[in-house]
């Protein structure tokens, strides 16, 4: 709707326009202050520019009424064009809101847990963020590439190995077990013990040179629970590219960068020159013992990236990969790519109540949260809907217990209600979506007016989310819908009015915004409450 309004408007003007939402609906429904920009070249007052160019809209059937208000030209959008585009909305159905073909690819890399345990909830920030980006960007024509970075090299892998081992001594082999500091804990590891103990027997646990193979094979099991867990809450990845996997490519990488100039040897180390592109210090790309370090496998990732060409590469870390983003940017440019290209979006951690106290670790896990946990106990859609609420590089703060109640506190609910609530008046009229969808909007009321306006703004609720990456813009839309719902439905009378079938068809256009909406979100909208 605003793209076509912006589209006609600048035809008529024969000028390129900002066009604004006012926050007071009553002064229009879009407004542009192009007049202030004209001021200046024109050598007039903006008010008399504004009445001049307001003027040329006289005889336009898209607008009811345009008048310039203190410089600005506000245009109120008549019944007739508001009643065409719900029409042809409704006929869109499941594709409201869907965007042509951008030719632009993207690779959106996101989660990459180390997989030596299972999610905790602050990854479960990332998972919804990262995979609700993908679904808002495809629904607009992004030709998008999710991805799943997996951390399987390294020290954490070789503690992964140790750590099973001594689960295994202490639950199979029912040794005296001294942990030392440094491991990884849980009942996971002892279940994934039970299966080390069916596939290889008993011994391997005591077997020192076996800890590599049990490393491997806790990985795997590992990663399992990690695919589950996503798939719980609607995430699956296109890919998933093993780091160690890379490692054989490092001696080529490290050439590329000898090239160029960006590597140099210091303390029998080799280091990355990362300072010339804003980082703090150079950083070390390979120990004095000869061994890459996180980094380098990082910079071979991110030339398998680029080299996959893509138009766009996002990643999705935590809030403690800040200082990250300028070396792997410094290595990006010193393998000969665009680093503007690159783009990092950081997740903050979470901090979770239940009944306003801080949530009990979980056991299972070892001094961590559960996000299968959290998942079970308030469900996939409200755990998905919580997290997009706040944008995700601020902090979050919720309480599980608001989360299950059954009422306006709880925003899920909130919402699924003014859906639910729609579709029990079409049952209540007896009638569905296509018996009124020829209604006409002649004579009908502000109010219902405002509702048909504000559910035609998803498209660019969505253009700006996905631009801004910000998916709380969407939530925050997504509860004034339901919020102007609930308010059509105690003010005004449906059921048996004159206006019924206009109501209902209003009300039709507003339950596909909220369902497509939802949808794109990860969430199956409820029909009944």
């Amino acid at each position: 709707m605003q793209k076509i309004v912006k589209k006609y408007i600048e035809e008529i003007l024969e000028k390129q326009i900002v066009l604004e939402k006012p926050k007071d609906i009553s002064l229009g429904h879009f407004a542009t202050p192009v007049a202030f920009s004209l001021a200046k070249e024109l050598r007039k007052s903006p008010m008399i520019i504004a009445q001049d160019l307001a003027s040329k809209f006289e005889d336009s059937e898209m607008f009811e009424k345009v008048e310039a208000v203190k410089g600005f030209i506000n245009f109120k959008l008549s019944n007739a064009f508001l009643q065409t585009l719900c029409e042809e909305t409704l006929s869109l159905g499941d594709n409201f809101a869907k965007g042509e073909n951008k030719n632009e690819k993207i690779l959106l890399e996101y989660v990459s847990a180390n997989p030596t345990g299972p999610l905790h909830i602050g990854h479960a920030r990332g998972a919804i963020a990262g995979d609700t980006l993908a679904r808002v960007g495809r629904h607009l024509g992004f030709d998008i590439t999710t991805e799943y970075y997996v951390n399987d090299a390294g020290a954490q892998m070789d503690l992964l190995g140790l750590s099973l081992a001594l689960a295994g001594q202490e639950s199979i082999l029912k040794q005296e077990v001294q942990y030392p500091e440094k491991y990884y804990r849980g009942d996971y590891l002892f279940d994934i013990a039970k299966d080390v103990e069916k596939e290889f027997g008993k011994d391997i646990f005591n077997d020192e040179t076996k800890y590599k193979e049990l490393a491997l094979f806790a990985k795997d099991k590992v990663l399992d629970i990690i695919k589950k867990d996503m798939s719980d809450i609607g995430i699956e990845f296109d890919n998933y590219v093993s780091e160690k996997s890379l490692y054989s490519s490092w001696d080529e990488t490290k050439s590329l960068l000898e090239k160029n100039g960006s590597l140099y040897e210091k303390d029998e180390k080799t280091w990355i020159r990362s300072t010339e592109f804003g980082d703090d210090v150079d950083r070390v790309v390979v120990r004095d013992n000869g061994i890459p370090t996180y980094l380098a496998g990082d910079i071979i990732y991110h030339k398998n990236k680029y080299d996959r060409q893509y138009d766009k590469y996002i990643n999705i870390w935590g809030a403690d990969h800040h200082g990250y983003i300028t070396r792997v940017k410094a290595a990006i440019e010193f393998l000969g790519y665009d680093s503007k290209k690159f783009e990092v979006l950081l997740s903050q951690m979470v901090q979770l109540l239940k009944g306003g106290e801080p949530y009990k670790m979980s056991k299972r896990a070892g001094n961590v949260i559960l996000m299968s946990d959290i998942s079970n106990e308030i469900g996939s859609d409200a755990l998905r809907f919580v997290f997009l609420t706040k944008k995700s590089d601020t902090h979050l703060e919720f309480d599980l217990d608001i989360l299950k109640n059954q009422d306006s506190s709880n925003p899920i609910f909130y919402i699924n209600y003014a859906y639910a609530r729609i579709n029990q008046v079409f049952k209540k009229a007896q009638l569905n979506f296509d018996d009124v969808s020829s209604e006409s909007f002649e004579n009908l009321n502000q109010d219902a007016l405002n509702l048909v306006y504000e559910s035609l703004l998803l498209p660019s609720i969505l253009e700006e989310a996905f631009s801004k990456r910000d998916m709380q813009k969407i939530t925050d839309y997504l509860h004034s819908i339901a919020a102007s719902v609930h308010r059509f439905y105690n003010e005004h009378k449906i059921i048996d009015s004159d206006e019924q079938n206009q109501y209902l068809k209003v009300l039709s256009l507003a339950a596909l915004t909220i369902k497509v909406t939802l949808n794109l979100l990860g969430i199956e909208a409820k029909e009944i409450m």
